[in-house]
């Protein structure tokens, strides 16, 4: 077999498993449909991620992180209100601040062209085998290894298959992995601003009846926007000149950063819920948005999926010491249990937590500001919140502490 591990999918979470993999000694064949100078292009396009300081660790012990922090925004404070157009903040807030946590940032803001282009130069760099601007339209599995095609007839095999192919997964689709898809009728709306004032390192998220508003701090005077509507009203504003779509934007967002203008591209991303019912069959495995996408209301989507990354690769790494194979269904069972019941409970959470907040009931916003004022009123909770927001909580794995595998 040319590799062990076949890896569909080159976006965040397949190049990052497979740069654990092959930096522990285990052949890879990364297969990826898109265009690698799209990701080379240098234009700033809005787009970000939250990054845990769990996951920050994890990019440190692969070797990624030197390279992208200093391009990295340190998130020192978040701050939620639940909040009306025009009316400002609400009377209940909550505050969380990486003082009381005591253990440097919350988390990072990171632009997705970094990220990417950070990645694809290591792959790249890699002893991985990478074939990029591929397609696989079929897979079969056997008694002793899986088998891809792609559609210019290329055949590879493996020991094992994983789909980081995300929502759409075609890997799932194909392997008949049952998962549970709706839509929320939200669509976010992308983009990133210049701004007169400082930010601080201070994220805020602002609870509007159609859906959050999230201003995430990046690197200078700018922030990343993630502006959630009903999905028709997102298509008009989307419609509408960079002047007026500010002018949607201002009553929403407010004055406390002084003047705003748009940098970079704008962008729109329907919204809705993927949720694998089993995350393994025999010889394939899902990671990433294959398995969980969710809405993005937490910031934790890019986190769920490289706890999978890290969960499977010191899974297939300890295998591989053993000398076992590594598309047992042993392997295959424990990476299920591992995350299986962590990524139900955030996809219930988000889901929950978008359906209490994006609505106009006067009883509901009355019930979410007590709670909300409850929460910021006890250090406890605080804490517990921050610890779960900075991925420290739980049956981590080795790379989320910062450990090499």
């Amino acid at each position: 077999m040319e590799s062990s591990v076949i890896i569909v999918g080159g976006g965040l979470n397949g190049s990052t498993l497979a740069l654990a993999l092959a930096g522990a000694g285990i052949g890879v064949t990364l297969i990826d449909a898109s265009d690698p100078a799209d990701l080379r292009r240098n234009n700033f396009d809005g787009r970000s991620y939250a990054i845990s300081a769990a996951s920050s660790k994890m990019l440190g012990a692969l070797g990624i992180w030197d390279q992208i922090s200093k391009d990295a925004q340190p998130m020192f404070e978040i701050k939620a209100t639940d909040g009306q157009v025009g009316e400002g903040p609400g009377p209940f807030f909550l505050h969380f601040d990486h003082v009381e946590a005591g253990d440097g940032p919350m988390g990072y803001i990171v632009e997705d062209r970094f990220l990417r282009q950070t990645l694809l130069k290591m792959v790249e760099l890699a002893k991985i085998k990478y074939l990029p601007q591929t397609k696989v339209v079929d897979q079969r599995v056997g008694p002793v290894g899986v088998e891809v095609t792609t559609e210019k007839g290329k055949r590879v095999e493996a020991q094992l298959l994983i789909g980081a192919d995300g929502r759409t997964s075609g890997t799932a689709e194909r392997a008949k992995l049952k998962r549970l898809k709706w839509g929320y009728d939200q669509t976010s709306l992308v983009c990133a601003i210049e701004h007169e004032k400082p930010h601080n390192g201070i994220a805020h998220q602002f609870f509007m009846p159609a859906g959050p508003l999230a201003i995430l701090p990046l690197t200078g005077y700018r922030s990343s926007i993630v502006w959630t509507e009903k999905s028709d009203t997102a298509a008009a504003i989307n419609a509408l000149d960079d002047a007026a779509y500010l002018d949607i934007l201002r009553p929403r967002f407010g004055d406390f950063l002084g003047e705003i203008a748009l940098t970079g591209d704008r962008y729109t991303y329907p919204l809705g819920l993927v949720l694998a019912h089993e995350l393994i069959t025999d010889r394939i495995a899902l990671v990433g948005d294959s398995a969980h996408g969710m809405h993005p209301i937490a910031g934790q989507g890019l986190n769920a999926g490289l706890k999978d990354v890290a969960a499977i690769s010191q899974l297939l790494v300890e295998a591989k010491r053993r000398g076992q194979d590594l598309g047992s269904a042993s392997i295959l069972q424990e990476y299920q249990r591992w995350r299986r019941s962590d990524n139900l409970t955030l996809a219930i959470a988000t889901d929950g937590f978008n359906r209490l907040f994006s609505n106009q009931s006067s009883m509901l916003r009355t019930l979410r500001g007590l709670g909300m004022g409850i929460v910021n009123t006890i250090p406890s909770f605080r804490r517990a919140f921050m610890q779960e927001a900075s991925g420290t909580t739980g049956d981590l794995p080795k790379l989320l502490q910062g450990k090499t595998l």
